[in-house]
């Protein structure tokens, strides 16, 4: 087995099968204080010590068998945490288990968790907690082995104030009143099937749910609820088409959370639960491929999971490639084509911010001494696509290669691979086109840095009347904005809208005159949609258009998803008159940011961690 360049735990030796949680939530002290009883199972004879990951956990006790156990806390990693070393009182042979339980308590920086007060909260009266532990900050929630390659069950029970709920990536079990405090209630969860650490979730709030399919429910609070159960009320289309293509659904329930603003992502595919952002709820369910996204994941990722995060394309590019089929199936392979284009200029603007020669954009990345936050972006996503679509051309189109995509899913069900796992299985199933297979490009696609060696011809059907006026804007002449119309747009769709500011954002900024045109002809102000929104402030930051830039700002600080604050944030920071306005934004707001949100744009911003605000 090889190692995880990203946790301690001594997964060679052993491996955890199963966790059972008991959790307090804390809301004054912003912590959660609880036990964790891991069943752990021998992998070698004589074995008698085991490394769990931990980070900023206080540890009060461990028992192995329940009997007290030595245990040390290892000297503190930057972003491995530390390593919590126990000792057990006996010796365990190959195949036997041990039940080893600790007693702890988190911290209130906890990495995992984000604790927000009722003013960041939709409802403005009750607190809120939700955790986002993917890539590997479930160790600042839970002492575990906090690594893709280990993959566990778990039973929960979360006491939480009376006038509070709580939600979990498991199906719900009932609940019933603390025993110890009568103003609380405690919520009970189970996962009888097995995932990795990364997708143990947990969310309290003031939740109310809504019915929108036969085994679906939507979470939010009351103020987003019946606007997210119209949003997602494709969802159970969606279940079935993903079916269809890759097999049954194993998870029981799928149910969506609308979280409050600041979540750092786009969806999270929690199992039983998938997070979603808020940004989504655009009102004419245009939006909704995130969660087509996240759907697909309850195969690719859940189901069979990358081994080490070195290997996160596996995840990512085949969950594009699967959400990309749900939408040929709904839209049409046009459409599927289009999104295909979208993601290469994503990717584009990926390997531009890292730099063509940074080995981050690498498919197969290593991560030796890397911070997997650091290594985010959409080069896994696409990158992955963007290959996995080149064997589909080679190999015989996309019901051949979807035909592929399910076999492996059957294959390594409820396991974790590695890319040479992947590949020879590809080899295996297309054994009688392996003469194809050699004439790829391997070195190129997975451990070159920059753009990837073959670019696909993608039907441009949807995006040539994009195409068409983004020329029109870039050729312009002053004296020629009088022949734009508001017709112009009339026909685009939303998706089409997006990839028109796209393409405008490759390009040199456009004159101040003419984004100003383009506001008086097609008033994109006034557009809700979030991702148009986005765009068109960048665009117009770019362009030097003053009156946006407090626009700009607004919408970065307003909602915490990653994918629009960075970006809008480094946008006003380039602009060299509101550098300053950009930092002292970004200082007044840090600490309502999500830890991770906050972490990586002052990067962008080169601020210094311990600046606080100069007022």
């Amino acid at each position: 087995m090889s190692a995880d360049p990203c946790s301690f735990s001594s997964f060679t030796k052993c491996v955890t099968r199963h966790l059972n949680l008991y959790l307090r939530v804390d809301f004054e002290r912003r912590v959660l204080t609880g036990r964790v009883a891991l069943t752990v199972e021998a992998l070698e004879d004589r074995f008698t010590s085991l490394v769990l990951d931990t980070r900023d956990l206080k540890i009060v006790s461990v028992t192995t068998n329940g009997q007290a156990a030595k245990f040390t806390m290892g000297p503190k990693h930057s972003f491995k945490g530390t390593p919590l070393e126990i000792t057990l009182p006996f010796d365990l042979s190959r195949g036997q288990h041990v039940i080893v339980e600790v007693t702890y308590e988190t911290s209130p920086v906890a990495t995992a968790l984000q604790w927000l007060s009722p003013e960041q909260t939709a409802g403005k009266k009750k607190p809120y907690l939700f955790s986002q532990c993917q890539a590997h900050h479930c160790r600042s929630m839970i002492p575990c082995q906090d690594s893709p390659s280990v993959k566990i069950s778990y039973y929960a029970q979360v006491s939480v104030p009376n006038d509070l709920v709580a939600v979990m990536s498991a199906v719900r079990d009932g609940q019933h009143q603390d025993p110890q405090d009568g103003s609380r209630v405690v919520y009970r969860f189970r996962q009888p099937v097995a995932m990795p650490s990364y997708l143990i979730a947990i969310v309290v709030g003031a939740l109310e749910s809504r019915e929108i399919g036969p085994r679906s429910r939507v979470w939010s609070e009351k103020e987003f609820v019946d606007k997210a159960a119209f949003e997602f009320s494709e969802t159970e289309t969606m279940l079935k088409t993903a079916e269809e293509l890759a097999g049954p659904y194993v998870w029981g329930q799928y149910d969506i959370l609308v979280l409050p603003p600041s979540f750092p992502y786009g969806g999270m595919e929690n199992p039983c639960l998938t997070f979603a952002t808020p940004t989504l709820l655009a009102g004419d369910r245009s939006l909704s491929n995130v969660i087509a996204h996240e759907i697909s994941h309850s195969w690719t990722g859940n189901l069979v999971t990358n081994k080490t995060w070195e290997h996160f394309w596996l995840n990512e590019g085949h969950t594009v490639y699967l959400e990309r089929m749900i939408g040929r199936r709904l839209e049409s392979e046009q459409f599927r084509q289009f999104k295909a284009i979208g993601g290469w200029k994503d990717l584009q603007d990926s390997v531009n911010t890292f730099g063509a020669n940074n080995p981050l954009t690498n498919l197969v990345p290593s991560l030796q001494d890397v911070d997997p936050d650091d290594a985010f972006s959409s080069v896994p996503y696409e990158k992955g696509f963007a290959l996995l679509y080149h064997l589909e051309e080679l190999l015989g189109g996309p019901e051949v290669f979807m035909g592929f995509v399910k076999s492996y899913i059957q294959m390594f069900a409820y396991s974790s691979v590695t890319t040479d796992q992947w590949k020879e299985y590809l080899f295996s199933y297309f054994k009688d086109k392996v003469e194809i297979l050699n004439q790829v490009d391997w070195t190129g696609w997975m451990s070159t840095p920059g753009m990837p060696p073959v670019k696909p011809q993608y039907d441009t059907t949807m995006a040539d009347a994009c195409i068409a006026l983004s020329h029109r804007w870039t050729k312009a002449k002053n004296q020629d904005l009088s022949s734009f119309k508001g017709s112009d747009v009339k026909t685009l769709s939303s998706h089409q809208l997006i990839e028109f500011l796209s393409l405008l954002l490759q390009e040199d900024p456009l004159p101040l005159t003419h984004v100003k045109r383009m506001q008086e002809v097609y008033d994109l102000n006034s557009c809700m949609n979030s991702e148009i929104r986005f765009r068109w402030l960048r665009l117009c930051v770019r362009s030097r258009w003053e009156d946006k830039v407090a626009m700009a700002l607004k919408m970065a600080t307003e909602q915490g998803r990653m994918k629009f604050t960075r970006p809008l944030f480094r946008e006003v920071y380039n602009f060299e008159k509101y550098r300053e306005e950009a930092l002292r934004v970004f200082l007044a707001h840090r600490a309502e940011m999500h830890p991770v949100t906050a972490g990586l744009t002052a990067k962008d911003l080169k601020v210094d961690s311990t600046q606080t605000p100069s007022l």
